[in-house]
């Protein structure tokens, strides 16, 4: 845990465990509202697993990472995880959708 911590800038062992509580319940619903969203679009599990799995994974990566910023915010943590955000779209060539 001391490597997260400093590896984040984390000042406390409470803070990390609200970072893995927002991580935990930010995963949990994006999977969640993925199923209505694919339901609205009309990709169900009898299109085939090539069709269901890779559709369901595009639609929960914009979910995830709107409500992880989200959450951050609510349990007090909006600066980590807009950093942490941000990092994670310019490491994955996405920079460009956030202006700084």
């Amino acid at each position: 845990m001391k490597k997260l911590k400093v590896r984040w800038n984390v000042e406390s062992n409470t803070q990390l465990y609200i970072i893995f509580l927002v991580f935990a319940i930010t995963g949990s619903s994006a999977a969640k509202l993925a199923a209505p969203v694919t339901e609205f679009f009309g990709i169900s599990k009898e299109m085939g697993w090539y069709v269901y799995w890779p559709f369901r994974i595009l639609i929960i990566f914009p979910i995830y990472q709107v409500l992880l910023v989200f959450f951050g915010w609510i349990f007090g943590q909006f600066n980590f995880f807009w950093t942490f955000e941000k990092k994670m779209l310019r490491n994955l060539g996405l920079g460009f959708l956030i202006k700084e």
